[in-house]
Formats: C-alpha cells, structure tokens, sequence
C-alpha cells in the first residue's frame, strides 16, 4: 500500500511540475518575464543543474535588461555547475553589456573545454546556436571534429554554413555527410529541396547540379548517379533523370524499378515524349509479363490521349493484338479495362463494352479487381444514361469497401449520378458526407460539387439554371463537347442566376482549351478574373490563363503578371507550387 501512495504522489508531483514548466514557458511566450522568471526559479530550486531552466532564468533577467543579476546568476551557477554552456550563457550576457571582450574570452573557454573534451560539443555548439552566434558554433564542431577523428559534423557545419550564405560550402558539407551516412540520404535531400524552393537562392540549383556532376565525374560510384537522377527529378527533368538511371542500370540491374517508377513520374507530369522513351527501354529490357502488360497499357494510355478520330481504328487493333497475345485472364486486367473503356467513351461503342466487362466478372478477380471492373462498368452505364444501373454498380462498391478510397470514390460517383440525374438533394446529402473525405482529391470534388449545387439552390429555388447546368455538365463526361458549350452559352445568354455565371464562363474556358482553341478560352478566363475575383474560381482562371500564354502561345511576358497573383494572392490554391515553379523559371531562377 505504501508503495502504491509512493508510486501516486510521485505521479501527482511529475504532473504539478508539468503543469507549472508549462504555464512558465506560457508567461515567457507573451513576455511577461516577471511572472515567469519566478516559476522558473522554483522549478530550478529542485533540478539544480537543468540546462533549460538554467538558459530560461538568463533569458528572463535579458529580456528585462538586468544583465547584471544574470552574470551574478550565471557566475554563481558556474561555480556550483561544472557545465561548459555556462561560458556560452555568461558570454553572451556580456555582449548583450556592449563589452565583447569578455564575450570572446568566455567564448573562447567554452571552445577551449569542447578542445579538452570533444564530448562537450553537443551542448557547447547548441547553446551558440540557440544565441545565432553561428561562427563559433562552426568553430566548436570544427575542434570537436579535429580532436575526435571518429566524430562527423558535417550535417551540422553544412547548416551553419547556410546560414552565413556560404553556399558553396553548404552544398559541399551536405553532399560529404550523405555519402558517408548513406542511411541518412532522406534527411539531407528533404534539406536540399527547402533551399531548392527558397525564393532568395537564385542560382542554389545551378550550384548543386555542378557539385553534383563534379562527383559523378570523380568517382564511379552510383550513389552519386542516383543523387543526381533525384536531382533532376525534383526539376520535373525526367529525360536527364534517364540518362542518370540508364547509367546506374548498366552497372546494377537490380535498380531496373527506380526506371519503372521514373517513367511512371514522367507520364503523370505529361512529358510524353520522354514518358514513351522510358517505356520503350523497359519493353527491351524486361521479360516480366506482369511489367510488359502495365507498360504496355501505359504506353497505349499515351497514345490513346494525343489520338485523332482518325488514328482510332490502328489503337483498337493494337490493344486486341496485346490482348490475343496475353490473354483474356486476371494478368491483362488492366489491358481489358483499357479497352473496354475505349469501346465505349470513343468508339461510343457501349454495348460492346459493356458484354466484354461483364465477361471479365467471370473470372477470379480479388475484391479489388472486382471493384475497378464494376466502377467501369457503372461508368460506361452513366454514359449510356442507364442512371440507375449505374448507380446500383457503384452502390455495390462502396458496400464492398467501406471505409477505403475506392469506396469514398464510388460513394462520390453516386451522388455524381444523382447530380447528372437532377436529384440534386440525394446528391447533395451523399457529398455532405464526402467533404470531410481522407482522401483530398475526393473531398474536393465533392466539396466544389457541393457549394455547385447549394449556392444555386439558395438563390433559385427552383433550380431552373442549375437543372440546365447538369444536363451540360453531363454532355461534357459524355464527351460531347459541341453540345455541352451550346448548353453553357445559352445558361450565359438566358439565365441571370448570379451564382452560376462565374463557374459556366470556367467550364466553357476549359472546353475552348480542350479544343485548342486558346484565344477564346482566354476571353472567357479573362472575364471571370474581371468580374468574379472574390469567386472560388478565380485561382483556376488565372493559372490556366497563365499556361496558355506561357505553354501554348509562347508569351512568357503575360504568363509572369498571372502565376504571380496566383502565388501572392491564392496560397491555397492546388495550383501554388505548379506556379511559383513556373514564375521562377519564367523570371530565370534556375540557371541549370
């Protein structure tokens, strides 16, 4: 029993003391030193020699000028506490009293102790870190480092090194701890890319590529081909990434999958060229069925986006060639969907895809299999505007996977359906629950579909222009691109519903960009970015605007204005990162 009330009151004490260095740090945070300085006090009464409450009570006495009770404090700590960050605090102290030479002499003690004993750097070089005294932190690792040859702070010295601009240096440090702290590669490239962003390091990049290519040039080892593959990677330069991993494959064909997840990068980003390149060199290199399907699959993918109406009948051949050649079984899976999925939304062959998805139903698929059959199935169902069938499908999954992404898609596409159908308050119940989604993309579709459908219900009761809205909405996923713009025109001409102007005049921008048809789109951008600036479609409209003349009309001058009201005034915006990557590049940040 006495053991128990021990074990109790040593709890409650722990938690008071908690309680009581909280509510310091607190008073300390809102500068009201006077009220902190006397928690710390008693807190250091019963942990004599604690580092923090220590550096705290210094601060405290600073922060209201009384520099003369912190030396008295520090000095008489010193003589009690043999701890070599005292020099540190009391140096301090005297360069906040304007007498530097007893900063320096105190300064140099601390250094002379870290000489003694290499151990005393951690917290030597921390308490010079804390007070931004980076020079003799630098200093303090460099003797540590040359007393104790087995000790490496290059991680730390190439941090401080950044900090008095010497990047040159940095870059060195960074590149010299990472070859040899291999495991810590992670840790040094997620500091690399902070500097890579940083809107003041005009020429880092240029800086680390030739440091870099210094070290591929110098040693063979991959490491540093591999470093400068993710180099490039992070530049969105995947055809030099390429080269980098081409080179690394030669040597080590175990890295064949660091090839596969680059060319896979290079499609989503929509670098086709250099996309197809990639897939064509693993064609060649590859005996893996599973891996010549996906590549396959992925390489068609490509083709079927750039392809013309005419260029249709040589795509179809293709994929039932692959197929013939694979099979019909759960390994070209994949392949069937693609088709499937070809049949239907280009050749509007519905009904053909439909009997082939059904066939493939019929064999052993795990759940998830399933699911992506029955999700395009439902798909080509909407399309066929066969809306409750459609519905039923997607309704399976998400009961057959709750709580899961594909789940919450299939719950979305539901009350997309419902939305398309004109059953606007089933579809908006299914999307108030979809909002607070885990998964983002999800929950901002269905929040941007959910404000679609609240504002034009709030302002029209009758719903007349948001009815006319849907059916447009559904000719475009019919990809009927003529008829969805002579529907969005005419809500623009005839329907004066405030709340469904700004978002017709983006659909048909984008249509008109679809179509290449540039000029036009940017009328229809450029007034929502004259009338609806306060809309939430203004972010959209400037970026894309800012593409078209930076992409398709080769006029940097008109893209720069544009992606720079997007990073200064839409920081939330998805597009932020795209854009400032594209304003620094337009303005010549990256020299490489």
């Amino acid at each position: 029993m006495k053991k128990i009330l021990s074990i109790i009151i040593l709890f409650l004490s722990l938690s008071v003391f908690a309680q009581n260095e909280q509510l310091a740090q607190n008073y300390f945070e809102k500068g009201e030193f006077e009220k902190a300085l006397v928690i710390y006090q008693e807190l250091d009464k019963n942990s004599f020699a604690n580092a923090w409450y220590i550096q705290r009570i210094a601060a405290c006495y600073q922060q209201m000028q009384q520099y003369d009770k912190a030396e008295k404090y520090l000095t008489e700590k010193m003589a009690k506490v043999k701890q070599p960050f005292l020099y540190v605090e009391l140096g301090y102290n005297y360069q906040l009293k304007k007498d530097q030479a007893k900063a320096d002499r105190n300064y140099k003690a601390a250094i002379d102790e870290v000489a003694q004993n290499p151990g005393n750097v951690f917290t030597v070089a921390n308490a010079f870190e804390q007070k931004v005294l980076v020079p003799q932190a630098l200093q303090a690792y460099e003797v540590a480092q040359a007393a104790n040859k087995s000790m490496n702070f290059d991680y730390q010295m190439a941090l401080l090194q950044g900090q008095l601009g010497n990047i040159g240096l940095m870059i060195e440090k960074l590149l010299s701890y990472a070859y040899n702290n291999q495991q810590n590669l992670p840790i040094v490239q997620n500091q690399l890319v902070r500097f890579m962003n940083e809107e003041s390091q005009e020429t880092f990049n240029d800086a680390l590529r030739k440091a870099l290519l210094v070290q591929t040039q110098k040693t063979q080892d991959i490491f540093w081909n591999q470093f400068l593959s993710w180099f490039f990677v992070q530049q969105r330069d995947y055809g030099k990434a390429f080269i980098q991993e081409k080179a690394i494959f030669k040597r080590d064909p175990e890295k064949f999958s660091n090839i596969v997840n680059l060319a896979l990068m290079a499609a989503e980003a929509g670098e086709d060229a250099t996309a197809k390149e990639i897939f064509g060199f693993i064609l060649q290199n590859t005996t893996d069925t599973e891996l010549l399907i996906k590549t396959h699959a992925e390489i068609l993918e490509i083709d079927i986006k750039n392809a013309q109406e005419k260029d249709y009948p040589a795509l179809k051949q293709r994929m039932e060639a692959l197929l013939q050649q694979y099979g019909t079984n759960t390994n070209s899976l994949e392949l069937q969907l693609q088709l499937a999925r070809f049949e239907a939304f280009k050749l509007k062959n519905t009904k053909g895809a439909i009997a082939m998805l059904n066939n493939t139903l019929t064999l052993q698929l795990g759940k998830y299999q399933v699911a992506e059959v029955k999700m395009l199935l439902a798909d080509i169902l909407l399309l066929d505007e066969k809306y409750n069938q459609a519905i039923i499908y997607f309704a399976q999954v998400e009961e057959d996977l709750k709580n899961d992404a594909v789940g919450h898609q299939a719950s979305f596409r539901v009350a997309r359906s419902s939305y398309y159908k004109g059953d606007f308050e089933w579809a908006q119940k299914q999307l108030k629950v979809l909002k607070s989604s885990v998964s983002q993309l999800i929950a901002n579709d269905a929040l941007e579909l959910f404000l679609l459908i609240t504002d034009n219900t709030v302002e029209d009761s009758t719903q007349t222009a948001l009815k006319k809205f849907a059916k447009a909405d559904f000719k475009l996923y019919q990809d009927k691109k003529e008829e969805a713009l002579a529907a969005f025109k005419d809500i623009l001409a005839n329907d004066k519903t405030e709340s469904i102007q700004d978002v017709t005049q983006y659909r048909i921008g984008r249509i008109y960009e679809g179509m290449g048809r540039y000029d036009l789109a940017l009328q229809y951008y450029s007034q929502i970015i004259d009338k609806y600036a306060e809309g939430i479609y203004i972010d959209e409209a400037l970026y894309f605007s800012a593409e078209i003349y930076n992409k398709k009309l080769n006029d940097p001058e008109k893209a720069k204005p544009l992606y720079e009201k997007v990073i200064f005034n839409h920081e939330d915006s998805i597009y932020f990162v795209e854009a400032r990557k594209q304003f620094r590049q337009l303005r010549g940040d990256n020299a490489s």
